[in-house]
């Protein structure tokens, strides 16, 4: 990972990274709760997109529910779309403390570390890229959202309980995720978006960081995904340690290559739903255009999309790819 970060940095073209997998759903004729609830059938969407587009890098269905639901979050699926947490777990100190960490055979734990090991085997051309959420952001999930956002000022040292369980089942995840061959994974940490600088720092970025310095090494890369950053916790991503960044589209991609460092790969922030989902093939390829020449100056930067592609039309992700091809001739 470290030679495939270099390589693109000191490359001449750009390359393409879109977080994608659900149009290798509709591909294989299932549907989204088939994929994340079936670890064959979620890599065979993985399979469909990769042979049908030029990702640089395989990736994963971004579901923040996996490790809720392995700690006992209730979930509702629907057919569709993905599964969400319907009821909240934690909302006391004595909750807290009583929280079990689970073990990896929780839920769907074991359909996703599949997915992934199947990925990892078929796909050695190239990264393939696992997925798991961020710390505060399943926090958020078991504590309910709203709650936790108060309960940060006035029962710190509860949250932090929580944030420490928490943090040990993804290092736990994580290190059975690399187990499995994948290259790296993509946490996902939209809550700290929700954060300023300073709490951001206190109640994400430290706990980021215990994953990241125990699994991060040349042959393993960590991605950290924050689409709910405005650019007020930049900073605390960048402390992170993670070697490359993910933008979503709350922030113009210009201000975070600005801010963060250039040996850091910096990725985004194509809008998968108003853009990749709503516009047209024309508008597809107009503002993908416009964010490779806006960039064209950091050779650090990975085209992306700003979070998980939906069910798109396929002419808009062929446009997106046009876009970039274009751009490099």
């Amino acid at each position: 990972m470290i030679d495939w970060i270099k390589q693109i940095i000191e490359g001449n073209k750009r390359v393409a990274m879109p977080i994608m997998t659900h149009p290798g759903i509709e591909y294989i004729g299932k549907h989204v709760v088939d994929a994340v609830t079936n670890g064959e059938t979620h890599f065979r969407a993985i399979e469909a997109v990769v042979e049908r587009f030029n990702m640089a890098a395989c990736t994963v269905i971004m579901d923040l529910t996996v490790e809720a639901e392995a700690f006992g979050s209730k979930i509702e699926f629907a057919t569709d779309e993905l599964p969400h947490v319907v009821s909240r777990l934690v909302a006391s100190e004595a909750d807290a403390q009583q929280l079990r960490v689970p073990d990896l055979t929780a839920g769907r734990v074991p359909e996703y570390l599949k997915a992934n090991r199947l990925a990892a085997q078929r796909f050695t051309d190239r990264p393939v890229l696992a997925g798991c959420i961020g710390p505060f952001s399943l926090a958020g999930r078991l504590y309910d959202m709203s709650e936790i956002m108060v309960a940060i000022y006035i029962e710190p040292d509860t949250i932090g309980l929580l944030l420490q369980k928490c943090t040990d089942f993804l290092l736990k995840y994580c290190h059975e995720l690399k187990q499995t061959g994948v290259t790296g994974v993509i946490m996902a940490e939209p809550a700290a978006g929700l954060l300023s600088e300073e709490d951001c720092q206190a109640f994400s970025t430290q706990y980021v960081r215990q994953i990241i310095d125990a699994v991060q090494d040349d042959t393993f890369t960590v991605i950290l995904h924050n689409c709910g950053n405005r650019g007020q916790c930049t900073q605390a991503m960048v402390d992170s340690g993670a070697a490359a960044l993910h933008f979503g589209n709350a922030i113009p991609m210009t201000d975070a290559l600005r801010d963060c460092p250039t040996d850091r790969l910096i990725m985004g922030n194509i809008d998968p739903v108003g853009i990749l989902k709503q516009a047209t093939p024309e508008v597809v390829f107009q503002q993908t255009t416009q964010l490779l020449e806006q960039t064209a100056s950091a050779k650090n930067y990975v085209l992306s999309t700003g979070c998980d592609v939906p069910l798109v039309p396929e002419a808009n992700i062929a446009a997106f790819y046009e876009a970039l091809a274009q751009f490099n001739r």
